[in-house]
């Protein structure tokens, strides 16, 4: 009680520096005359509260020398200003861009975002959500490894914490995710190398990592079907994310058995594409859309190494940025307290003609 008193009677003398030492909001509270409800409201936005109150507490901060602790009244509030990013594979340069996009944009929000990498492994994508989820953050942006994630596990994650999925979603899961358009990828590949020249063959992994990779699949087989030409898939043994040497070694195997039955090929990603051009490069096959070339290579997604080929590779581009854009926005949305939206947010790519195809 004396202490409570000694602090009203600071309260009401002059607005210089004062000795009282205030160890907690509450204290804070007294101090001002205002509500602890309304000292929190302020630290969490201080133009959430009337300008009359707003002044009030700034003189007493400045008199008082206050500083609250913002980690306790994340803690206490079991919010903080953390946001994971969880990324199937940090080593691929696309998951590289994708991350250091959002990564900026959470500090221009004011955010602290922690980027994670699952390595491609189920457990470990398992293991770096229950380690967030103890760890209270604001929100998280998950890439799952798709369909090697564990459904359920991350199906409580999303009911547990703050999360927008992005760049693929869990076959199982109804959660929406923020993404690329991936059949119309496909689709606007097949028209332009059959406008160009010969229709493309469809050159895919045999037991795929990420579900886009289906759908694109899947795209090429209505789209080859829509232009009045035979389909042709050819894929290459292996799994996990070692796409490069994948696509060469599967790349060689189909150069040797003559599988492709034109000289185009349309790969499911650009890394598999990088692979299959390093199997043509050992075959002696020359790569372009000169009369010259043996065959034409095109990829999928504009990988930051796809310009740097030996001929530069015709792509799709993803939308790094709007990718990005959106599914932070929509994240602080939910953090906020908002819905989640009921339906996938898609965005399309840009056809990139290099000198491949």
């Amino acid at each position: 009680m004396e202490e409570r008193e000694k602090l009203h009677e600071n309260q009401r003398g002059p607005l210089l520096m004062s000795d009282v030492r205030i160890r907690n909001m509450d204290e804070f509270a007294v101090v001002c005359g205002i509500s602890r409800p309304t000292i929190s409201k302020y630290f969490n936005d201080p133009h959430s509260v009337r300008d009359s109150t707003r002044k009030k507490i700034e003189i007493a901060l400045e008199k008082y020398d206050y500083r609250p602790n913002v980690f306790a009244m994340n803690q206490n509030r079991k919010l903080t200003k953390n946001v994971g990013i969880v990324v199937p594979y940090l080593a691929d340069p696309f998951f590289a861009e994708i991350a250091r996009n959002m990564e900026q944009r959470c500090l221009d929000h004011g955010f602290q975002p922690t980027l994670y990498s699952a390595h491609g492994q189920k457990q470990l994508e398992i293991d770096i959500l229950d380690g967030l989820r103890s760890l209270k953050p604001a929100g998280v942006l998950l890439a799952p490894l798709g369909r090697d994630s564990d459904v359920s596990f991350v199906e409580k994650f999303c009911r547990d914490v703050p999360t927008v999925l992005f760049d693929s979603m869990v076959h199982g899961l109804d959660e929406p995710y923020v993404g690329s358009d991936n059949p119309q990828f496909a689709r606007m590949m097949v028209e332009y190398l059959c406008r160009d020249g010969e229709p493309p063959c469809f050159f895919e992994m045999e037991s795929p990592a990420n579900p886009n990779a289906v759908k694109r699949r899947n795209a090429y087989l209505e789209a080859m079907r829509y232009f009045g030409h035979e389909p042709q898939i050819i894929q290459a043994k292996g799994q996990g994310w070692s796409f490069e040497e994948v696509g060469r070694l599967g790349g060689l195997a189909a150069l040797e058995a003559k599988a492709f039955a034109t000289n185009t090929v349309l790969c499911s990603n650009d890394r598999l594409a990088i692979g299959f051009m390093s199997a043509c490069f050992e075959k002696g096959f020359t790569i372009g859309r000169t009369e010259e070339a043996a065959i034409r290579i095109a990829g999928q997604d504009d990988h930051p190494f796809s310009r740097f080929t030996c001929p530069p590779m015709t792509t799709v581009a993803q939308d790094y940025e709007s990718i990005s854009h959106h599914a932070l926005e929509t994240l602080f949305r939910v953090i906020d307290g908002a819905k989640k939206p009921s339906k996938d947010k898609l965005f399309g790519g840009k056809l990139i003609q290099r000198a491949s195809a």
